[in-house]
């Protein structure tokens, strides 16, 4: 596996997250030595709708791109619908990409792109019910365990997690991709 040392990765997500498509992601991230950052419109401490919970870092209106490396967008319809109605995570997660900075994107957690408007020309998968609205917000979706798009790393559901945690950790160990951006 890829190394991390040195690298900051912004995990961004509110109440109701796919708790998974967090903590699993943030383990693989940590364990290859990145330093992993709870982002949140929320302050305190946030629940996964199965019940984990995890102590904001840092809010998404303080957050700022170029103090990251990267951003994780883990699922939960509950998450996926509050963080695209929220003006701070939408412009953060807008910021990231930027800034040609590699995304890590599970189930729902994809919303938010569309409300960033940064998949015009792009290719990714998701939970099959935004399929649409990946579309109609200009991007190409298909129907894969994980997809890599310059730096986009996406995937379905949580069985996918082994593929997407490997690719993630490798796309930011990678570090800017050119191609990576609104």
């Amino acid at each position: 596996m890829a190394e991390l040392n040195g690298k900051r990765v912004a995990f961004l997500l509110t109440n109701g997250f796919e708790d998974s498509e967090f903590t699993d992601p943030w383990e693989a991230v940590t364990k290859a030595g990145g330093e992993a950052v709870l982002v949140s419109p929320e302050s305190g401490t946030i629940s996964g709708k199965n019940g984990h919970t995890a102590t904001v870092d840092l809010a998404a209106s303080e957050a700022k791109a170029e103090d990251f490396d990267g951003l994780v967008l883990p699922g939960g319809v509950a998450n996926g619908d509050k963080l695209r109605m929220d003006d701070d995570a939408v412009s953060f997660t807008r910021s990231i990409f930027d800034q040609h900075k590699p995304v890590g994107v599970i189930c729902h957690g994809g919303w938010i792109l569309t409300d960033a408007d940064v998949l015009k020309g792009r290719t990714l998968t998701s939970y099959p019910s935004l399929k649409t609205d990946l579309k109609n917000a200009g991007a190409t979706w298909v129907d894969e365990e994980v997809h890599v798009d310059a730096g986009l790393v996406s995937s379905r559901t949580p069985k996918d997690l082994p593929a997407f945690n490997a690719k993630l950790v490798e796309e930011l160990a990678e570090g800017k991709h050119s191609g990576q951006t609104a």
